[in-house]
């Protein structure tokens, strides 16, 4: 799909709204669907009931899936946070819209803590999404929406990468890529934002319930009129502390760790040597795990008042709810029958699991094994809501809608991934792999796990791939130039 982009785009978007305003009746205004966009952070594949776990706990998440659409085949753009959320709110590859690597700071690996004055002028600090990009709230606001981010940002945080510069109308929640759960800081560095400005007003109380009551509020105040609310969840990363008991995966309140208590009775500290302290004193698997899956519930209660509410105000049937994980599950997750996890370009690394409900267009209780993809929710969402995007973008993506409601196949036939050295490329059911953690030609319809490399038995498949990978490459390489990394 191709757009033209900029400013005179946005100005087109306005003007065309404000034709099909003009003759706006209330009972065609209130069919604008509402839009709530979920986000968890390094959930597994399976660490939800709705996807074969018996461990974690998602009560929510589950009644969410038996309302809509399970999605078993669904990829995001990159196997870490932040070109993730670059694509899912532009619905461009990653290596198109400029953000294809971290915007980090290395040195709390290695046990370094920022002072406030040296912290200002480190890359987290001053990196960002190009200015140039259009995002989703951006197409959105001149049909009438109210936009709001409660969570994690990760895609700058100077003013001019902050989200009320890029179309939403509030902010609270952190700009970086990981913070501590109650202490809102990263490795610390005090990191949460209201709107514009850094606050430290709500230190001590669990993020979680913070969130929770922002997205709450929103829609209480903006039930009226149609709203975006995008609601991207730290959990479950692993909390940015340089304490390596705190350090070593997520964060929870005793109140839902109560509710595990066979990870419970196994929780305890052992001593470990790690990158930055020698015989430090870490988390054992079980009580990573037992924080890990508290998290998680946690999450999911918080989802739960929001689907309550969207209930109580009789939004539910005019409001699509979309729910998956930023990328592969890390750490202590579980990612079967997937292998690999976050970071890799195994299925284990960009396969998440994604749930869809809007009950005019998708049948309840379906599963769709449909080859789709995050870079799809942009152009469905403007499809859907009735917006027209600039002309001459480039989107990446297709409406997925059609696809949902099972009346349609999936538009997409192949997406491409590239980390640093590591690349692959999936066509079809066929997939490839280069990269340091695992390589080989597999097929996807027989071997979801990646064990059988089928490289020297099918030459030809592995050459058409091949092929096509540099072809996508050329693709992305003659694009317009986009973010902090390339020379332009």
């Amino acid at each position: 799909m191709r757009f033209r982009s900029g400013r005179s785009a946005l100005v087109a978007i306005a003007c065309a709204a404000l034709i099909c305003v003009a003759g706006v009746t209330p009972t065609v205004r209130a069919a604008t669907p509402n839009i709530v966009l979920i986000v968890s952070d390094d959930q597994g594949y399976r660490d939800l009931g709705c996807f074969g776990s018996d461990e974690v706990l998602t009560p929510h998440l589950d009644r969410l899936a038996s309302q809509g659409v399970r999605l078993t085949n669904f990829y995001v753009a990159w196997p870490a946070c932040t070109p993730s959320r670059g694509s899912l709110l532009t619905g461009r590859y990653p290596q198109r819209n400029g953000i294809y690597d971290m915007i980090r700071n290395e040195a709390p690996d290695y046990g370094h803590r920022y002072s406030p004055a040296e912290y200002e002028v480190t890359f987290e600090r001053i990196g960002g999404m190009d200015t140039r990009e259009i995002l989703l709230p951006q197409l959105l606001e001149p049909a009438g929406y109210a936009s709001a981010i409660f969570g994690k940002w990760d895609l700058g945080s100077l003013r001019r990468f902050l989200p009320l510069a890029r179309g939403f109308d509030e902010f609270y929640g952190f700009a970086n890529t990981g913070i501590d759960y109650f202490t809102h800081e990263r490795y610390g560095v005090p990191s949460m934002f209201r709107d514009n400005r850094p606050t430290d007003a709500d230190r001590g109380t669990y993020c979680t319930d913070l969130f929770r009551r922002e997205a709450v509020r929103f829609v209480r105040v903006h039930r009226e009129r149609p709203f975006f609310l995008y609601l991207p969840f730290n959990a479950p990363h692993g909390a940015s502390n340089l304490d390596p008991k705190i350090r070593g995966g997520a964060q929870a309140t005793d109140a839902y760790r109560a509710k595990y208590p066979h990870l419970q009775r196994k929780a305890d500290y052992v001593r470990r040597d790690l990158r930055y302290a020698k015989n430090a004193l870490t988390r054992n698997a079980a009580a990573r795990r037992l924080d890990y899956a508290a998290s998680i519930t946690s999450m999911d209660d918080a989802i739960g008042e929001v689907l309550d509410l969207l209930d109580e105000f009789h939004l539910t049937d005019n409001t699509i709810v979309i729910f998956f994980s930023d990328n592969g599950g890390a750490g202590i997750s579980d990612n079967g029958p997937l292998r690999g996890h976050k970071g890799q370009l195994l299925e284990g690394g960009i396969r998440v699991p994604c749930i869809v409900r809007y009950p005019p267009r998708i049948p309840a209780g379906t599963k769709s094994d449909a080859f789709l993809s995050a870079l799809e929710i942009v152009p469905t969402l403007w499809r859907l809501c009735g917006a027209e995007p600039p002309p001459g973008l480039v989107l990446d993506g297709h409406d997925m809608l059609p696809t949902l409601a099972g009346e349609a196949p999936s538009p997409r036939e192949q997406m491409a991934w590239q980390r640093r050295d590591d690349k692959a490329i999936r066509v079809g059911d066929w997939k490839w792999v280069d990269a340091a953690r695992g390589s080989g030609l597999y097929d996807l319809s027989a071997d979801v796990g990646e064990t059988n490399d089928l490289s020297a038995s099918r030459p030809e498949k592995l050459a058409e791939l091949q092929e096509r990978f540099d072809r996508w490459r050329t693709e992305m390489d003659q694009s317009e130039p986009r973010g902090p990394f390339r020379d332009y």
